[in-house]
C-alpha cells in the first residue's frame, strides 16, 4: 500500500488563504492525503473573515494557530502550494511546487473573502482528484 501523498499550503500570515485550503483539503480528502499549512511571517490568529466564510459549509478553523514555515514541512511534503509568499519559501530539487495567485483575505470582511474561498474550494477539489488519479 502507498504512503499518502503530502501537501503542504503556505502564504505570508497562515492566517487566511493557507488555513482555508488545508482544511478544505483534509474534509475532502478523508484521511487520503497528510496536509500542512504554514506561514512565512505568521500573524497571531487566525482571519475571522475566513474562519467565517469556512463556518458557512461547515468547516470551524477558529482553533487554528497560525506557524511558522519550517524547513522539515518543505522537506516532508510531496505538494508545496504557495499562495503569495514570495520569495520566502524555500526550494528544494524533487519537490512539485505550485503557486496559486489569490488575493489576499488580511483586512477584508466574510463579504469579499467568500469568492476567495470559493476559488480555493475548486482549486483544491481539483488538486484532489489529481492526487488520488480520479477526474475533478
Amino acid at each position: 500500500m502507498s504512503t499518502a501523498p503530502e501537501v503542504l499550503f503556505v502564504c505570508v500570515h497562515n492566517a487566511g488563504r493557507s488555513q482555508m485550503a488545508a482544511a478544505l483539503l483534509q474534509h475532502y480528502a478523508l484521511g487520503r492525503v497528510r496536509v500542512r499549512s504554514a506561514g512565512s511571517a505568521p500573524a497571531e490568529t487566525v482571519n475571522p473573515a475566513a474562519a467565517q466564510a469556512l463556518a458557512e459549509l461547515g468547516l470551524d478553523i477558529t482553533a487554528e494557530i497560525p506557524t511558522k514555515l519550517a524547513r522539515s514541512d518543505v522537506e516532508a511534503a510531496d505538494v508545496v502550494i504557495t499562495m503569495g509568499c514570495g520569495d520566502t519559501c524555500p526550494v528544494f530539487p524533487g519537490k512539485r511546487y505550485l503557486d496559486w495567485q489569490l488575493e489576499d483575505p488580511a483586512g477584508q470582511g466574510v463579504e469579499a473573502v467568500r469568492p476567495i474561498r470559493d476559488e480555493i474550494d475548486r482549486r483544491v477539489r481539483g488538486l484532489l482528484a489529481e492526487l488520488l488519479g480520479q477526474q475533478p
